[in-house]
């Protein structure tokens, strides 16, 4: 038994360190990185950062070396080396970096998952609801095994096998997929999709959402799509994401503005108007309280950031 456990724990190591090894190839400086693997982002920085609001779409973080700290709500995850956080929600999150250097950088990766690909999987290995006394997170974290972490490195392994990886990284990603289902986030992953789920019905009204955010809607109109009451659905949907409805829109077009500004150039009065703002003014305003500066000033620094001064 003792042995068993030493050896998932050296090969834990031994995949945790393949990861660094093939993370530094790809990110030899600070900054974000695609790959040609698209549900497969890496993220390296050589310094900690500041709070960061962000979106964190349905998936899996990893961090593999350095740490991070991710806030939601009044909720607080310190991640470290071999720990994932699996976001069953587009979840408005606090992220920053708390441990790196150039020396020893923060390395980690996204691997985003597709909700429908879930539910197949899920059939596929016969995983019932999960039990009702089982409280809904949208974020949850544990430290992986070393079956996960080496299914992610197979994945990350791909980047180097631009003809090989379109027709096996859809496998790998079923086989991750498949690992979290019967891992401990398993229980918790699956209350999302208790059909009878308030959960459930939040997260659906949370996915309109996301595809309608620009347009002027009331609380009373969500509600109805979560077939739900008013009071009701405000107090499911704050239970979920940390936020009322009317913050987690305002987080959804504020991001995407941001977005826009960054990788479109579109000016921030545009961007503005364009994400569902009637008022420039307003706009500025919301902008300035989330991010901490003004559109244009927040812009120009992530923009430093970007050419690497920063």
């Amino acid at each position: 038994m003792i042995d068993d456990v030493r050896n998932h724990a050296s090969s834990a190591t031994a995949a945790l360190k393949s990861l660094e090894q093939r993370l530094l190839k790809i990110a030899g400086t600070a900054g974000d990185f695609s790959t040609l693997v698209p549900a497969l982002s890496i993220h390296r920085r050589d310094a900690v950062t500041d709070p960061v609001p962000c979106i964190y779409e349905l998936g899996l973080t990893v961090t593999v070396t350095g740490a991070k700290k991710v806030l939601v709500g009044t909720e607080v995850f310190d991640n470290n080396p071999g720990q994932g956080l699996l976001a069953s929600v587009d979840l408005p999150v606090v992220s920053y970096v708390t441990r790196a250097s150039d020396a020893d950088p923060y390395l980690g990766l996204v691997i985003r998952l597709d909700s429908s690909l879930v539910l197949k999987v899920a059939a596929g290995l016969s995983i019932g609801r999960a039990p009702r006394n089982i409280g809904f997170a949208a974020l949850s974290q544990d430290r992986l095994d070393s079956g996960l972490l080496g299914t992610v490195d197979r994945l990350v392994a791909l980047t180097d096998e631009p003809k090989l990886a379109p027709s096996v990284a859809p496998l790998i990603e079923q086989e991750i997929i498949a690992r979290l289902l019967l891992s401990p986030h398993g229980p918790l992953f699956m209350k999302l999709n208790a059909s009878d789920s308030p959960s459930r019905h939040v997260a659906q009204t949370m996915a309109w959402l996301k595809q309608h955010f620009m347009e002027s809607i009331s609380i009373e109109a969500l509600a109805d799509i979560a077939h739900m009451s008013p009071s009701t659905f405000r107090q499911h949907f704050k239970a979920v994401t940390g936020l009322s409805p009317l913050k987690y829109l305002k987080q959804l077009r504020l991001q995407e503005a941001r977005q826009l500004m960054l990788n479109q150039h579109v000016d921030a009065g545009a961007a503005g108007l364009q994400v569902g703002y009637e008022s420039v003014s307003q706009f500025s305003r919301e902008y300035a309280r989330l991010f901490g500066e003004p559109p244009l000033r927040d812009i120009r620094r992530l923009r430093t950031v970007e050419t690497g001064a920063g």
